[in-house]
C-alpha cells in the first residue's frame, strides 16, 4: 500500500507561481511512475504531468505545458509540480497519483492517490 498527501495549495493570483509537493509512503518510491492529475469544480478529473520512476521520461498536459516542471526526489520520497504564470482556469483540486505498472496520462494506470490540495487562482 502506498500513502501520498500533497501539500502546497492555496489561493493565488493570475500569474504567480506556485510549488506542490507530494510525500509518499508505504512502498518503495523509486519503484513507482508518479502524475498530477487535476479536477476543476464541475469537471472531470484531467492528467496534469508524470515522470517515470527512474525520471527520465516527463509527460505533460497541453493545456499546462511549458508553464509547469516535475520533479521526482527519491531521497526524500517526494514529487513536485511547479507551476508558473498561473492562470484562472488553473483552479482545481490537485491529486498525485502512483503507479507501479506504466507511466503517462491515464488515471486508470495509477492505483493510489491523494486526498487532494486545493488551488485556486483569482483574477
Amino acid at each position: 500500500q502506498v500513502q501520498l498527501e500533497e501539500s502546497g495549495g492555496g489561493l493565488v493570483q493570475a500569474g504567480d507561481d506556485l510549488r506542490l509537493s507530494c510525500a509518499a509512503s508505504g512502498r518503495t518510491f523509486s519503484d513507482l511512475h508518479m502524475a498530477w492529475f487535476r479536477q476543476p469544480p464541475g469537471k472531470d478529473r484531467e492528467f496534469v504531468a508524470s515522470v517515470t520512476r527512474d525520471g527520465g521520461e516527463t509527460y505533460f498536459a497541453a493545456s499546462i505545458k511549458g508553464r509547469c516542471t516535475i520533479a521526482r526526489d527519491d531521497a526524500k520520497n517526494s514529487v513536485s509540480l511547479q507551476m508558473k504564470n498561473l492562470k484562472v482556469e488553473d483552479t482545481a483540486v490537485y491529486y498525485c497519483a502512483a503507479s507501479r505498472f506504466g507511466s503517462g496520462s491515464v488515471a486508470r494506470l495509477y492505483e493510489y492517490w491523494g486526498q487532494g490540495t486545493q488551488v485556486t487562482v483569482s483574477s
